[in-house]
């Protein structure tokens, strides 16, 4: 049987979550409290646009705005693998990465 490692979500290089069942990036930002701006679910697709440091993300759904190659819209991705984002880790609970 074959096991892929769920990715660790982190900012600016401190780990902030284990991505494993959440069904967005933005799902699993938001449900660990971190603060990031979206407007996505009010029809303004484009507002959660984060820069990526490293990392790559697939898309549930085509993205309707338009992004740069060292971007990502969390509201329809998932990351692929492990995932460094340009957003402040101001969350108060960080992952340990030792469980």
């Amino acid at each position: 049987m074959n096991f892929k490692k769920a990715p660790i979500v982190y900012l600016q290089g401190k780990p902030v979550l284990l991505f494993d069942k959440q069904a967005t990036l933005l799902e699993a930002l938001e449900e660990k409290q971190i603060d990031i701006f979206s407007e996505c679910r009010n029809g303004f697709c484009g507002s959660c646009k984060t820069k990526v440091i490293s990392g790559t993300v697939n898309y549930i759904q085509e993205p309707l705005a338009v992004l740069e190659e060292d971007e990502c819209l969390p509201c329809c991705c998932k990351p692929q693998e492990d995932l460094d984002l340009d957003l402040a880790a101001n969350t108060q609970a960080p992952l340990n990465v030792e469980d």
